[in-house]
C-alpha cells in the first residue's frame, strides 16, 4: 500500500517509529527546524535531502517521495499486465478486480491511466456498459486536457462503442465520425483503429435508418487496400509523424507504438525461432518429437525438421540463412540431394562455392559477427559437399571441402569452430581424403585447447567435441 499522506507525514511517521528526534534525524547536514518544517509540509526536501532522510530513515527516497517502494511498483507494473492478460484470455472479471486492486494501490499517474483503461473495458466485456462509458469519459477528458500525454483516440472510440451498445446512435455517430475524421485527416485509413471506427458508425447508421451514409461509408472501407507495398505499420508511422508536426505529441506517441505493434510480429517470430530450433534438433540426432517415428529414425527426423522449418519464412538475417542451411541438411537426409544443392547454390553462389581455394590471410582479431558469417558460410559449404557425396561425386565434393577449409583459415579457436572442423574431417574421410582428414580433426582438437603429441594425429572419433 503506498505510504499515507504526504512527504512530510511519512517522514514524521518513519522517525517515531524508529524513535528518533528531529535533532537525530537532521544531524549535522541538516537543523531540527528544518526537519520541523518537511514534517509540517511547509518544506519540500531536494532529492539531496530525500537520499539523506532515507538512508537514516531506514528506507528508500522512492518510498519517501511517492509513498510506494520500487519492488512495490514494480509489483503492481506486473499485476497490471497480468490484469491485461486475463481481458485478453476472455476473465474480464478477474481482470476487473487486478484493475481495481492496482488503482487502489498506486499513485504512479502513468501506471494509473493503463489501469483505468483497463477497467473500463473490463466493464464493457462485463456488460456493464454505463460504468465504463463513466470511465471512458475521464480518460477522455484527461486526454484533451493533456494531449501531451495520451491520445484522445482510443476513449473516443470506445466510447462510440458504448454509447451504440446502450442505443444512444446520436453521441454513438457524433464520437464515431470525430475519430474517422481525425484518422483521415491523419492519412490513416487502415489499422484497427480506421477499421473499428469505420465499424461502429456503419452499424449507427443502420440503426439509424440511414442507409446512404451507411452505403458510402461501407464502400470507403472495403475500398481499403492493403498491399504488400501499403502496410498498417507505414500508415501507423506516416500518421504519426503528422500528428507531431501539429504539436500533438500524444496521438503521436500512440501511433509509433501501434506502428512498432503490427511491425514486430514477436509471436509469430517465437514461434518460428522455436521451429527452427526445434529442426537443429532433430538434425543433430534427438529423436523426433512425433509419436509414429518407425523403421527409418534418421530419415523421419529429417522428413520432420523440414516440417517444422516451412513456417521459418518470417526469420531474417542469420536466422533466415540457418534455416536455409538446415532445410538443405534435411533434404540430403531425405534423398534429396538435388534439391539441397540447388538451394544451396542459389544462397552461396555457384561460382565462389566451387572455386578453387584461395587461402585468406590469417586474422586473429576476426570480429565475432564476421567470425558468425563465415562459419555459417562454411557450414552451407558443408552440407552442399554432403550432397555431392550421396550423389557419388566425390571430385566436386573435395573441391566444396578444400574451399570451406580454406575459409575456416584464421577463425579462432571456439567450440563452435571444433564442430565444424570435426564434421570437416567426416566429410573428407567420406570422400577418400584421408590426409585432409586428419588435418581437419587435429584442428577439432587445438580448437577445444588440446594439442596433439604427435605432429600427425590419426583419425579419431572426436563424438563428445
Amino acid at each position: 500500500m503506498p505510504g499515507p499522506g504526504n512527504v512530510g507525514e511519512r517522514v514524521r511517521n518513519l522517525r517515531l517509529t524508529r524513535r528518533l528526534s528531529q535533532a537525530q534525524l537532521a544531524g549535522h547536514d541538516l537543523s531540527d527546524s528544518y526537519i520541523s518544517l518537511i514534517e509540517s509540509g511547509k518544506r519540500t526536501p531536494t532529492p539531496t535531502v530525500l537520499r539523506m532522510l532515507a538512508e537514516r530513515l531506514g528506507c528508500t527516497p522512492e518510498y519517501l517521495a511517492e509513498g510506494v517502494e520500487p519492488e512495490q511498483r514494480a509489483h503492481l507494473e506486473v499485476r497490471e499486465r497480468h490484469a491485461h492478460l486475463a481481458l485478453l484470455d476472455g476473465d474480464p472479471a478477474g481482470a476487473e478486480a487486478a484493475f481495481e486492486e492496482v488503482l487502489a494501490r498506486s499513485d504512479d499517474p502513468d501506471l494509473t491511466s493503463r489501469a483505468r483503461w483497463g477497467r473500463a473495458r473490463a466493464l464493457e466485456e462485463l456488460g456493464r456498459t454505463e460504468a465504463a462509458i463513466a470511465l471512458f469519459e475521464e480518460l477522455r477528458e484527461q486526454a484533451e486536457r493533456d494531449p501531451g500525454r495520451a491520445s484522445w483516440l482510443p476513449p473516443v472510440i470506445a466510447l462510440a462503442r458504448c454509447y451504440h451498445a446502450v442505443g444512444d446512435l446520436g453521441q454513438a455517430i457524433a464520437l464515431g465520425e470525430r475519430a474517422l475524421a481525425r484518422l483521415q485527416h491523419l492519412g490513416l485509413t487502415v489499422g484497427q483503429e480506421y477499421t473499428e471506427a469505420g465499424r461502429i458508425l456503419l452499424l449507427a447508421y443502420v440503426d439509424r435508418s440511414d442507409p446512404d451514409r451507411a452505403h458510402a461509408l461501407g464502400r470507403r472501407l472495403l475500398a481499403t487496400d492493403e498491399s504488400e507495398d501499403d502496410q498498417p505499420s507505414t500508415h501507423y508511422r506516416h500518421a504519426s509523424t503528422r500528428a507531431l508536426e501539429e504539436g500533438a505529441v500524444g496521438d503521436s506517441l500512440y501511433f509509433a507504438e501501434q506502428a512498432l505493434a503490427v511491425r514486430g510480429g514477436a509471436p509469430v517470430r517465437a514461434q518460428a525461432r522455436l521451429n527452427l530450433a526445434a529442426a537443429r534438433a532433430l538434425l543433430r540426432g534427438v529423436t523426433p518429437f512425433t509419436a509414429d517415428a518407425v523403421a527409418e529414425p534418421e530419415r523421419t527426423a529429417a522428413a520432420e525438421a523440414l516440417d517444422l522449418l516451412g513456417a521459418t519464412s518470417v526469420l531474417e538475417g542469420a536466422e533466415a540463412t540457418e534455416s536455409t542451411i538446415e532445410r538443405a541438411r534435411a533434404l540430403v537426409l531425405v534423398g534429396e540431394p538435388e534439391q539441397a544443392i540447388a538451394s544451396l547454390e542459389d544462397f552461396l553462389d555457384t561460382g565462389l562455392a566451387l572455386a578453387a581455394p584461395v587461402p585468406p590471410a590469417p586474422a586473429p582479431g576476426l570480429g565475432s559477427d564476421r567470425g558468425a558469417r563465415v562459419r555459417k558460410t562454411v557450414q552451407a559449404r558443408l552440407v552442399l559437399a554432403r550432397a555431392r557425396i550421396v550423389q557419388d561425386d566425390r571430385p566436386a565434393a573435395l573441391v566444396v571441402l578444400n574451399s570451406a577449409s580454406g575459409q575456416m583459415t584464421g577463425l579462432p579457436a571456439s567450440r563452435p569452430a571444433a564442430h565444424i572442423y570435426r564434421e570437416l574431417g567426416e566429410l573428407f574421410e567420406a570422400a577418400g581424403e584421408t590426409d585432409g582428414a586428419a588435418n581437419a580433426y587435429r584442428q577439432a582438437l587445438e580448437a577445444i585447447g588440446l594439442r596433439p603429441s604427435r605432429p600427425q594425429a590419426a583419425a579419431c572419433d572426436l563424438g563428445r567435441v
